[in-house]
């Protein structure tokens, strides 16, 4: 079948990934994950993307490498681990354009031999079986590729490409419409979903088929092309023309040369033998065909002219040999095109070229340098030489070459010469030995430069006291505009619209935090004390179920107390009459004990009974008992009498001669008793106690540790060791230990008691922090999940409590769902009574409010806490706080709210914790929060001598009370813990028969010798003991006479060695031991070994089920059965978190209806009981009612109560007898009781998810992601913590920080999002301290190198933001401004701008804030929203509201000022306080564009689709707002090219004359001896703002006003982009220029309020569209709220239209 056979099919394939594009999602590809992330780039969708590049021209070679290395040095930079894959056949795609095959062939050649790129070629297609074993084998997150090319046929090979690693489940990246910041590249992520591989599935033949007709029709289009240039040459005949020419040269030059010179002479001697047959060819054919000779060669350049060509290229390649980029960057611009005969003959000749460049592996001996790969051509400086030869070489411009380019032109020149044998070449002078013209006739041949457009260089003069003290050392260099230039003179004269339109823009407005929500209705009837009551009572109850605490009674002291020696402040310890405390606790310790001895009698009494009819019941009672127990004399005995009971179990386990496998879990117990025994209660061991050890110890075989605790132990006859042997473990002492009891090892934890803490004995670090938080420091803290980091948060804020009714904690969590927690954690946690209108906890996040400013513990999120920092009016509540506790600091490196978690890290004066289990560079952070303390330590000592020396003595006191916090230090201490309290094992799941089999996988096993070599072992990579074995047995298996091999033997081990009690740390070292002997074994040369070592640990996987998501209840049943529940099962689309949930609960149907057929009928009886009994409830309440209250009616209401008590109790039997079976539920209904259930089921009964929520629930499962409301969270939270529901489907919500612990965790679904920092964050929930030693991680439908890719890989580094935006530099002159305390806010203000985590020990980032800083302040003075003092202006308030959205904020009051809201928002009618439809339809529209800005891939547009609708597509803005819009753009991107013009005089240009991957210079002395050189590089003029590299394609400065070319031509050294200019572009435009367009989500829900409709339409998740619907319906409510309150006149149209259509969108909103 041919290729016309296949167009329906490729129409369908074209139609399905175009169908895929609305629903791309624009992400983050180098995000916090992605030092775990590999992913691949596709070659030639990379050489295309560069092609089409709008700065590039084509035939100008270095400037596309340069492109193409901006591009992967961006990826490296920031970490990303990737393969460029160029495929042979895709070769094929570029036979029509033979200078593309030439140019393919030399970028794969650099980049394999001047970069560290892994680059692969060996793939022939990418429906090849090899590139399929490579996709499984590496795994890849991504592939990115492009979804066009530069033909039909190789957009045919990029879609092929796209659907394979669909099938593949390798997600896709577009090339094109990707965007970088100064840390971030973002893209379009086309995932691989079931329908894209159910297509792949289904068109399997059709699409191999097809794509071997589409491959066989390119092979006929080259041999179309080389017939056309070669005549009857074949491929393989010029493959040897060129091996032969190649072989000619390297006799002449044997000792080698620069590939440039190589590829020069040989392509100018290859193309000139044939052309010159090939014109022998067409001369015998037109002879043949009695055609006239002249008339063949009027159609082509004739020999001599040919010759003349290849002369001038030999010139132009000396010229490039010996000019540095400097020079040639200032080369004119010949834009008049090749004649047609030339473009043949060039043809030809890049034809040879490529010849002799895949001819370049044959001759690897010959000694060339190609580091010049990337300078082959430059068909600019080809042009402009041949221009002059042509046109102006007259006598009165007849210009000389200069020696050292003349001689180099001749030496080319005569070598090829020498290498066309056939015909004389003649001489090299003169190089013009014909008059015909190569370049066509233009009227304008050289391209002008225009600097009309850019703006005089200069900043407006500005001073304020942050101004001067932050960019004063910088000013001084820079340029200032005189106060008669039209910039300065203009700023008097701006006097906008808004007085006109009584626009108070000056009045202050009320801030993000008045906008919000109050929790409280302030219109609520209820009063407000029974309203506070009311709404505390749950979260008390919420919080009581996170956590077993009881709460604790705070009395604020009324002096200062003493520390005591330790630090601890015992004014927290000690109660004023210690006397009586005494004698109080002594009687409650004795009446404790005789409790406790009393409860133990009863215990020792049931034990034996218990554990004899069921061993683990009993063991577990035991526990228990243990866990609520103090009295250490009562727990020996109860430990006693469990090893007496597991020793008789244990004898009649083994009494049967015939066993052949021992349950050795009852081993396990007895050996667990030993070890507590022996090591907790020493002292109260007698001999008789010891003896009987021993004897325990001798039954289990372990006779040399009887012996040495009882040496009367002595063997007897045969016969005695014959019947001791059968009780024998069959395993030596430290095997047993270490194998069997690995997660029982005893830690070393403390027993001595800290009066600071009442409920458990803290570590060591854990000491370290409360000491950290008594002397008032500050602390970065880093230690596991779980490990118990969170309690010195809890103790930070008692002690503030405790020490004033004023003082207030503030707690930074990440999310909203933490900040729910953790403030009903604390309400729940602490009781403290305070004065009327104060209150101990509030909360404030962007939905709602709660008691902020008036609490004494507040519990935010970070961009919540920034709001009331920045506050002007919030200032004196600033001076408040005591401490700020930051959790899940890590999230700083995020690339959502990262910039929010550094400002507020640098604005607090007050001492801080920072929490985080995962931070790999934690020393840096550590130095860096030094850095600023240091700063705020001078500041503050500043501040105190100013204020002594000019102000009296009672006002200074005042100000050190507000100010300066009794003994705070400035000391950031480093508490790193890396211990984690649960071990972790993981399992990898597999399908066999239809079953769920489950593989043990050792972390060693993720390891490569490479990996071992290069980065030794992660900290993080941890072995359990059971791992240390195995480990140990493979080494030896592997090398048979290692010699180390007794000495690490685990019973000859130093530290197990005749050992009875071996410890977690003993192990530890036992695992650092085998570490280091197995890196020993890389290093000393027993590689081999060392990878059979590993290669044995890797799991045996068993056969994988094609479709494992329907496994997914199996798995969850496995688990069930496995007592390996409760669980939490991790996915990562909202969507598939809910179907997974819901799958199970259908599973437990089904299994139901299998035992009881009757079961949906038994449904619906129970919903009609409960229907019943709800009414008879409900009915019995009201006669109750009558019945006190009517007397006389009472005896006639009794029997109806009766009766109505007797039905309840019949329905509720009923109810009780239709339950749902234990077998058919993961509920563990004994966890709750019925009413507090009642409770929680009540809570969520008018949600949306509500009633499936608690349908769910009854069978134990639940679900829980970002998209659900917060009562919805929470009630899962809440029953799945109480331990009602077992089983919980979740995205990465539950990630940061949420209290859920479990048993085990479970990778259900993979995702580009699943990371190594996610990976820790998830798995570190399995296993709950206090409950379970060990935690179990499940990797379900995880392909194993992504598994193994997680394991190994590093922690990311925390990497700063670039800090500023412009609306921030308003927020924080307003702040310097406004702030009540001069002083005070500046110091905030400055510290922002000199402390952020990129300029940290980065002083040319330091320099490169400054200049944006100015830049900032001059765009706000132009714009008129700061005076020249920096004083806020106009509409400053409503511009800093908006903060999040920056540059729309700008955009919407650029509009507001130019009237064209007041002109669109007109009424229905005169007078009339209504607007039509239309009108609320195009303000949306209007605040889409700004405000709801989704942009779809370009080559969305081209789709011909009956679904979606082009209703997808956001029209474009109403030609008046497009107008203005444009205006502004225009001002603002003419300012920002200044900006960047005076910050490129401040760049070192000598990084800019490098490659920035392969860092291959092009610098060297600029050549004065030439007059050609010095007439041709002439136009230095308008070329000092761009890269020297894009100057080769003839950009200029005037580029940078355009937005397709800005990013791609600023300087690269200067630090900033194109994302930085607070531009708006109606229509974005992507690298190729096609514009990119919006996504209609808004105002397509606006229209028909439909979430389902929106989701299938508009190719969002119900989560996505639900998160950006509430964004842009707050934005509506901010601006509606801020112009009611800017304009004094309440019936202005703007304020009453914003008002009307926040009401309609909120209600919709509501609705759904």
């Amino acid at each position: 079948m041919g290729l016309e056979d296949h167009v329906v099919f490729f129409r369908k394939m074209t139609t399905l990934i175009l169908s895929e594009m609305p629903k791309a999602r624009y992400s983050s590809l180098l995000n916090d994950f992605v030092e775990s992330n590999f992913f691949v780039i596709d070659g030639d969708s990379l050489l295309v993307t560069c092609l089409c590049e709008k700065s590039f021209k084509q035939g100008q070679n270095l400037h596309l490498f340069y492109l193409v290395e901006c591009y992967l040095v961006d990826l490296m930079s920031n970490g990303g681990q990737f393969a460029v894959v160029f495929f042979k056949e895709a070769e094929c795609a570029y036979f029509d354009f033979p200078e593309l095959l030439s140019l393919r062939t030399a970028l794969i050649l650099h980049l394999q031999h001047n970069t560290s790129i892994d680059v692969q070629t060996e793939f022939s297609r990418c429906l090849s079986l090899d590139w399929k074993l490579f996709l499984e084998e590496r795994y890849p997150y991504f592939l990115i590729v492009s979804e066009e090319g530069l033909n039909d046929q190789q957009t045919s090979l990029f879609n092929f490409l796209i659907i394979h690693s669909w099938e593949m489940g390798v997600n896709v990246v577009l090339s094109s419409g990707q965007e970088s910041d100064i840390l971030r590249l973002h893209a379009y992520v086309m995932q691989s979903t079931g329908r894209n591989k159910q297509f792949s599935k289904e068109n399997e033949t059709v699409i191999r088929s097809a794509y071997e007709s589409l491959v066989q029709h390119l092979e006929e289009r080259r041999i179309l092309a080389l017939a056309s240039h070669f005549g009857g040459l074949r491929w393989k005949d010029m493959m040897d023309e060129a091996y032969q020419t190649m072989s000619l040269l390297q006799h002449l030059w044997p000792e080698g040369s620069d590939i440039r010179r190589v590829v020069c002479v040989t392509s100018c001697s290859l193309s000139l033998k044939m052309y010159y047959h090939f014109l022998g060819n067409k001369k015998n054919t037109a002879s043949g065909q009695e055609t006239n000779i002249h008339q063949v060669s009027s159609n082509c350049l004739p020999l001599q002219e040919a010759e003349d060509l290849c002369r001038l290229h030999c010139l132009c390649l000396a010229f490039q040999l010996r000019l540095p980029l400097s020079q040639r960057a200032c080369s004119r611009v010949i834009i008049s095109p090749w004649i047609k005969n030339v473009c043949t003959f060039l043809k030809m000749k890049k034809w040879c070229e490529y010849f002799i460049l895949r001819n370049l592996n044959i001759f690897e001996c010959w000694n060339l340098n190609l580091n010049l790969l990337s300078d082959l051509c430059d068909e600019h400086l080809l042009k402009n030489i041949a221009f002059y030869y042509e046109t102006e070489n007259t006598q009165e411009l007849r210009l000389n070459l200069g020696d050292f380019i003349k001689s180099d032109y001749r030496h080319l020149w005569n070598f090829v010469s020498q290498l066309v044998k056939e015909f004389d070449v003649g001489k090299p002078f003169p190089l013009r030995t014909t008059r015909t013209c190569f370049l066509s006739k233009k009227l304008l041949p050289i391209q002008e430069i225009s600097l009309e457009k850019m703006p005089n260089l200069g900043f407006i003069p500005m001073t304020s006291a942050v101004i001067d003290k932050f960019v004063g050392d910088i000013m001084k260099d820079l340029p200032v505009l005189k106060s008669d230039d039209p910039a300065v003179t203009s700023l008097v004269k701006q006097k906008e619209r808004d007085e006109l339109l009584h626009w108070h823009a000056h009045r202050p407005l009320s801030n993000d935090y008045d906008k919000t929500r109050c929790l409280f209705d302030e219109k609520s009837r209820d009063p407000p004390v029974f309203n506070v009551k009311k709404n505390q009572i749950y979260p008390q109850f919420y919080g009581k179920s996170l956590e077993s605490v009881s709460s604790k009674v705070i009395v604020a002291q009324t002096t200062q107390p003493k520390e005591d020696s330790r630090g601890a402040n015992s004014g927290l310890l000690q109660d004023a009459k210690p006397g009586k405390v005494t004698r109080k606790k002594k009687r409650s310790l004795l009446k404790e004990d005789q409790k406790e001895q009393q409860q133990c009698n009863d215990l020792l009494f049931s034990i034996e009974k218990e554990m004899r009819e069921n061993l683990n019941s009993g063991i577990k009672n035991v526990e228990d008992f243990l866990k609520s127990c103090k009295s250490n004399s009562v727990k020996f005995q109860v430990e006693m009498a469990g090893l007496i009971a597991c020793f008789r179990a244990w004898k009649e386990h083994c009494q049967d001669e015939g066993k052949i496998s021992k349950d050795l879990s009852i081993a396990v117990q007895m050996m667990k008793r030993i070890h507590s025994l022996l090591e907790r209660y020493p002292e109260i061991l007698e001999d008789e106690d010891h003896n009987f050890i021993a004897k325990c110890l001798k039954y289990l075989g372990f006779n040399d540790l009887a012996n040495s605790l009882d040496p009367t132990l002595i063997t007897g006859d045969d016969e005695k060791k014959k019947k001791k042997s059968k009780y024998s473990v069959d395993v030596g002492p430290a095997r047993f230990q270490l194998q069997y009891m690995g997660h029982y090892l005893i830690r070393d934890e403390r027993n001595d008691p800290d009066p600071r803490v009442q409920d458990f004995i803290p570590d060591t670090w854990q000491r370290e922090l409360l000491d950290v938080v008594d002397n008032n420091e500050s602390a970065v803290i880093v230690a596991p999940t779980s490990s118990g980091k969170t309690y010195a948060s809890y103790y930070c804020m008692e002690k503030v409590l405790k020490e004033s009714d004023e003082g207030v904690v503030v707690y930074v969590a990440p999310t909203k769902a933490l900040v729910g927690q953790v403030a009903a954690t604390v309400q729940n946690r602490f009781i403290k009574k305070l004065r009327p209108g104060r209150v101990l906890c509030g909360a404030f996040t962007r939905d709602y409010h709660h008691n902020t400013l008036n609490c004494q513990v507040l519990i935010t999120e970070p961009a919540c806490f920034e709001i009331l920092l920045l506050t002007p009016r919030c200032q004196k509540w600033v001076k408040r706080i005591r401490y700020v506790i930051f959790d899940e600091v890590h999230c700083l490196g995020g690339e959502i709210g990262g910039k929010f978690w550094e400002h507020l890290l640098v604005m607090i004066r007050c001492p801080f914790l920072v929490l985080s289990a995962t931070i790999s560079n934690p020393k840096l952070l550590t130095e860096w929060l030094q850095s600023v303390k240091q700063y705020w330590r001078q500041a503050d000592k500043m501040m105190e001598e100013k204020f002594i020396s000019e102000i009296k003595s009672d006002q200074c006191l005042n100000f050190l009370k507000d100010n300066l916090h009794v003994d705070q230090s400035y000391e950031v201490r480093l508490v790193l813990y890396g211990e984690r309290y649960n071990d972790l094992e993981k399992h990898v799941c597999s399908i066999k028969d239809d079953d769920i089999c489950f593989g043990r996988f050792h972390p060693c096993a993720a390891l490569t010798t490479d990996h071992i070599e290069k980065y030794g072992f992660s900290s993080d990579l941890t072995l359990s003991p059971q791992d240390s074995v195995q480990l140990y047995d493979t080494m030896v298996q592997v090398w048979e006479t290692w010699p180390r091999a007794q000495e690490l033997c685990p019973e000859e081990f130093i530290l197990f060695k005749n050992k009875i009690v071996i410890k977690k740390l003993d192990a530890r070292k036992y695992e650092e031991n085998l570490k280091a002997e197995l890196t020993n074994w890389i290093k000393n040369g027993k590689v081999k070994k060392a990878k059979r070592v590993l290669k044995k640990l890797s799991p045996n996987l068993l056969s994988s089920s094609e479709d494992m998501v329907k496994m997914f209840p199996l798995l969850v049943e496995k688990l069930g059965q496995m007592d390996k529940l409760p669980a939490l099962f991790f996915c990562f689309k909202s969507g598939d978190v809910e179907e997974r949930a819901r799958s199970v609960c259908t599973f437990l149907e089904k299994s139901e209806r299998k035992s009881c057929p009757q079961i949906d009928q038994c449904c619906s009886n129970v919903h009609d009981i409960n229907k019943k009994l709800n009414k008879a409830e409900n009915k019995m309440k009201k006669l109750k009612k009558t019945f006190e209250k009517d007397k006389e009616k009472a005896k006639k209401l009794e029997k109806k109560l009766t009766y109505g008590a007797e039905y309840i109790n019949f329905l509720n039997n009923l109810k009780e007898f239709l339950k749902i079976p234990e077998d058919c539920s993961y509920a563990d209904v004994n966890a709750l009781h019925t009413e507090t259930l009642e409770v929680v089921f009540k809570r969520v009964q008018l949600t949306r998810k509500g009633e499936e929520l608690k349908s769910l629930a009854q069978r134990g499962i639940g679900y829980h992601h970002d998209s659900m409301y917060f009562k919805e969270r929470e009630f899962v939270e809440i029953l799945f913590v109480e331990g009602f529901i077992r089983v919980v489907t979740a995205t990465g919500t539950l990630a940061l920080g949420i209290h859920m612990p479990c048993k085990s965790v479970v990778f259900a679904q993979d995702s580009v999002h699943l990371n190594a920092l996610n990976y820790r964050q998830m798995s570190g929930r399995a296993g709950r301290r206090g409950q379970d030693l060990l935690g179990d991680v499940y990797f379900f439908d995880i392909p194993l190198p992504k598994i193994k890719r997680l394991i190994t890989s590093g922690l990311p580094e925390l990497r700063g933001h670039f800090p500023l935006s412009i609306t921030l530099v308003l927020r924080l002159m307003l702040l310097a401004s406004k702030g009540g305390d001069p002083e005070d806010a500046t110091a905030k203000v400055l510290s922002v701008l000199k402390h952020s985590l990129l300029s940290f020990k980065q002083p040319r980032a330091m320099e490169i804030l400054k200049l944006y800083f100015l830049f900032s302040l001059q765009f706000l003075v132009k714009e008129g929203y700061l005076d020249q003092e920096g004083n806020p202006m106009r509409f400053a308030g409503l511009l800093s509201h908006l903060h999040g959205h920056e540059p729309s904020n700008f955009v919407f009051v650029h509009f507001l000022m130019k009237g064209l809201f007041h002109k669109l928002c007109q009424p229905i009618k005169k007078g009339s306080q209504q607007f039509s439809q239309d009108v609320m339809e195009k303000l949306v529209l209007v605040l889409a564009n700004l405000f709801g800005r989704k942009y779809i891939p370009a080559k969305f547009q081209e789709a011909n689709l009956s679904f979606p609708p082009p209703e997808v597509i956001l029209d474009e803005l109403p030609e008046d707002f497009k107008a203005a819009l444009h205006e502004y753009n225009l001002k603002v991107m003419e300012d920002f090219a200044s900006f960047l013009l005076i910050a490129s005089k401040l760049v070192n240009m000598r990084n800019e004359y490098r490659l920035p991957l392969s860092r291959i210079k092009f610098t060297g002395k600029e050549s004065e001896d030439s007059q050609l050189v010095s007439h041709l590089m002439n136009c230095k003029e308008g070329r000092g703002a761009i890269s020297p590299f894009v100057c080769l394609s003839g950009n200029t400065d005037g580029d940078l006003l355009r937005p397709e070319t800005l990013n791609g031509v600023i300087l690269r050294t200067v630090g900033i982009n194109g994302t930085q200019a607070p531009v708006l572009w109606s229509q974005k435009l992507d690298n190729r220029g096609r514009r990119m367009p919006l996504n209609a989500y808004a105002l397509d829900f606006y229209k028909h309020g439909s979430l389902t409709r929106l989701g299938r339409e508009n190719g969002m998740t119900v989560g996505q569209i639900l998160k950006l619907l509430k964004d842009f319906a707050l934005n509506i409510e901010t601006i509606s709220d801020s112009l009611s309150e800017l304009c004094e006149d309440e019936h202005d149209n703007v304020v009453l239209a914003f008002k009307q259509l926040s009401q309609l969108f909120h209600e919709k909103l509501r609705q759904v």
